[in-house]
């Protein structure tokens, strides 16, 4: 899994509710085993044909700057439907690496962390304040996400701090998955077996035929 400490870009507001996994990677588009998920996000508002090739102006990924964007900006419960890893992969796919949100679906959110994806939570009213502040583009609409010091500066300057489990601060930073991170107690688990077969050492003496 690629680090994440500190993503800057452009930042898109796509400030709808309950955006769905449906609507970040159509089921059509899961069914083909060569699809570019990142052609793929958002697909049915991103095109005006099902093969993807022709794009509508009136989308905000498709006009620029946004069309660049590696964070998104949303409304609250994004991710939420059915539990598909594709949308992360979509999300990456498309360039995105951090998404910032009111609230996201539990498994999206799960998903997110899992596969290197930066989702962050903040209170509507700052989620919204963010924005107003980059479709106005009086400052820019770049924004910066430090996970070091778990920070987002706008574009003018301001600076709103978040809050992140530990652990999986430390998967992020690190680059490392649910097996990574295990295998970072390699000595402590081989300390505990150490012990454990001085004190059960029928366990691991246990011999098993199919």
């Amino acid at each position: 899994m690629e680090k994440v400490s500190r993503v800057t870009g452009i930042a898109a507001p796509l400030m709808m509710e309950n955006i769905d996994t449906d609507a970040i990677i159509p089921v059509p588009w899961l069914t083909n085993v060569n699809v570019d998920f990142g052609h793929a996000l958002f697909a049915n508002w991103r095109y005006r044909d099902k093969l993807g090739e022709q794009e509508r102006d009136d989308f905000l990924l498709n006009r620029e700057p946004f069309r660049r964007a590696c964070i998104l900006v949303a409304g609250t419960n994004f991710g939420c439907g059915s539990s598909r890893e594709h949308a992360v992969w979509a999300l990456l796919g498309f360039g995105i690496r951090s998404v910032i949100a009111p609230s996201f679906s539990d498994i999206f959110y799960e998903n997110s962390f899992k596969n290197g994806l930066l989702a962050v939570r903040l209170p509507s009213e700052q989620v919204d304040a963010i924005a107003r502040e980059i479709e106005s583009g009086t400052a820019g609409h770049e924004l910066t996400v430090d996970l070091e010091n778990c920070t987002i500066t706008t574009a003018a300057g301001s600076t709103i701090s978040f809050a992140i489990d530990a652990a999986r601060r430390t998967a992020l930073l690190e680059g490392l998955d649910e097996i990574g991170m295990t295998l970072k107690e390699t000595d402590t688990i081989a300390a505990f077996q150490a012990r454990d077969r001085q004190f059960r050492p029928w366990i691991y003496e246990a011999k098993f035929s199919s």
